[in-house]
């Protein structure tokens, strides 16, 4: 019977008990949600940063966005939040990172902010019984800190270790110092074959410090831990960084043998981690990814090659096109010939990888923007990606914009490197250095992160950086280069949304959207609206992936 007819037909009291009684019942009639979140303050980073109090998740992405009322009269689960006016922001995604080094590197000697190099074999010698193995790993000094502004020599760790191993590697990574011992076992005797200055020699004797390809073949004499142990330090590592609030990151250089290794126990659901990984340029990478096309699952995206233009500001491996200011005997190093990187860049292109270059000097940045904009023509939406991009000549910033070359900055590294830059630069150049107000001028986005281990695992470190462009105690007054910080709304899409983006992601993940996958965090505090200095102080109370609380 059509609905008009019945109603002709029964008396008004009747059809109004109906109606009441099928409305109650459509009423009662809830959608299940694996989760309920409310009252919060949600920061969703959507197109229109629109601010939300709940959100609803079900088969581990936002189903629904709103207020409390409407959440709450729209679904029920086993499992609601109250979030008790606490702040909500999309998980946080590192943009550049070394994770699975940083696993690695887990039980390393922390050598982090050491005053001398004295301090340093005391450590050592102290510690050294606590090795896992028989060689001795630290890593973090950095000689800046120090009153004597210069390398390390191996000769009083021959003294104390004629026997055994030990390699102490540079906070940023470009540079170490290797005992005797070290170098015999590495086959490192002499500077032959390799670039003017990453085999330091003194007085006809090795040093024992190595930069770039020298540090590279050392580190790569350390025994590796087995794979299950790799699997206790990746867990740790993903442990660290969801109690800072990281729900992704990428993973800056990583090998055919690793990836498949993380996508394993990405399956095996060990890791939950979301890793975007930049592939070393081998040939068995570029044969068994890139050739093959990109690899792509809800926790792992293949899609890049990470290449190296040159090294380190803090080691005078950064490529300068004039001489560094406080040793003019150094210009840098070139780590990758120009033909090289072209033929790189030209196989990638073929393939629809994403190119992401390391460059740090001016002469580096620019090598690479010229190859970028020789293989790209113009502009587009390939994100090719210059990591770093610390000194940027002013004549060729434009070039970021024309070609559509993404910046991807670590904005901590402004505010370590703040000290002593100026010494390595002089007063014109370090006016262009970690511009990143400008470099995101030029596509109106850039991606940002800490490239731990070289800098802490804190995305909210980074944003503090980001924005106030001052130390943990609020040096220098009013910020290094003020000119380049950004806004807190920039800083955040920089390690939200943007970030995504930077890694073809933004459709998944990146912001609170319906459909979105269900990754975020709760902090302790509005880091969109406090006072600047309590940024570093906020602490994260809860973080989620696809639904899941991993802290």
């Amino acid at each position: 019977m059509h609905i008009i007819s019945w109603i002709m037909k029964k008396p008004v009291a009747c059809i109004l008990i109906s109606l009441f009684i099928v409305s109650e019942s459509c009423a009662q009639m809830k959608t299940k949600a694996d989760l309920i979140l409310t009252n919060g303050k949600v920061f969703t980073v959507d197109p229109k940063s629109r601010i939300a109090e709940a959100f609803a998740i079900k088969g581990g992405v936002f189903y629904a966005i709103g207020t409390t009322e409407q959440i709450l009269r729209r679904f029920e689960s086993d499992s609601v939040i109250d979030a008790g006016g606490k702040f909500i922001f999309p998980g946080f995604i590192d943009a550049h990172c070394h994770f699975f080094g940083y696993a690695m590197g887990i039980n390393e000697m922390d050598l982090t902010g050491i005053r001398s190099f004295e301090e340093i074999t005391d450590l050592i010698s102290k510690k050294k019984d606590e090795s896992s193995g028989e060689w001795i790993i630290g890593r973090g000094w950095d000689q800046n800190l120090w009153t004597k502004k210069e390398f390390p020599d191996r000769m009083q760790l021959d003294i104390l270790f004629p026997d055994r191993p030990v390699v102490l590697i540079r906070v940023d990574g470009h540079a170490l110092l290797a005992n005797g011992e070290a170098l015999k076992r590495a086959g490192i005797n002499n500077p032959d074959g390799y670039k003017p200055g990453e085999v330091e020699v003194k007085n006809g004797r090795l040093t024992g410090i190595l930069s770039e390809d020298a540090a590279d073949r050392m580190r790569n004499s350390i025994p590796m831990p087995s794979r299950k142990n790799q699997s206790i330090l990746l867990e740790k590592a993903q442990a660290n960084c969801f109690a800072a609030g990281l729900t992704g990151v990428a993973d800056a250089g990583i090998d055919f043998s690793d990836v498949n290794f993380i996508d394993s126990l990405q399956q095996q659901r060990i890791l939950k981690i979301r890793i975007y990984a930049m592939l070393n340029p081998t040939e068995v990478n570029i044969k068994n990814f890139v050739q093959e096309g990109q690899y792509i699952t809800p926790y792992l995206t293949v899609r890049s090659i990470k290449l190296y233009a040159d090294g380190s500001l803090g080691s005078r491996t950064a490529l300068l096109r004039s001489p560094y200011t406080d040793d003019p005997s150094k210009s840098g190093i070139q780590v990758t010939t120009s033909g090289r990187l072209r033929e790189l860049c030209e196989i990638a292109f073929e393939h629809g990888y994403q190119v992401n270059t390391h460059a740090i000097g001016d002469s580096a940045v620019g090598l690479v923007l010229g190859i970028y904009s020789a293989v790209l023509k113009g502009k587009n939406d390939l994100r090719w990606r210059i990591e770093h991009a610390q000194v940027v000549d002013p004549r060729e910033i434009s070039l970021f914009g024309d070609y559509s070359v993404i910046p991807s900055i670590q904005a901590t590294h402004a505010t370590s490197d703040m000290y002593w830059a100026a010494d390595r630069l002089g007063k014109r150049r370090i006016k262009w250095a970690y511009a990143y107000k400008n470099l995101l001028d030029q596509n109106g986005w850039l991606a940002n992160g800490t490239d731990f281990p070289v800098e802490m695992i804190s995305p909210l470190l980074t944003f503090y950086a980001a924005v106030a462009r001052q130390d943990l105690k609020g040096f220098p007054p009013n910020g290094f280069q003020p000119e380049n910080a950004i806004s807190r709304d920039e800083a955040l899409k920089s390690i939200t949304i943007w970030a995504a983006k930077a890694g073809f992601n933004e459709n998944s993940r990146g912001s609170i959207e319906q459909g979105k996958m269900a990754d975020f965090v709760v902090l302790d505090r509005d880091i969109m609206n406090c006072p600047v200095k309590e940024i570093p102080e906020t602490k994260v109370i809860t973080t989620v992936v696809g639904g899941e609380k991993v802290h």
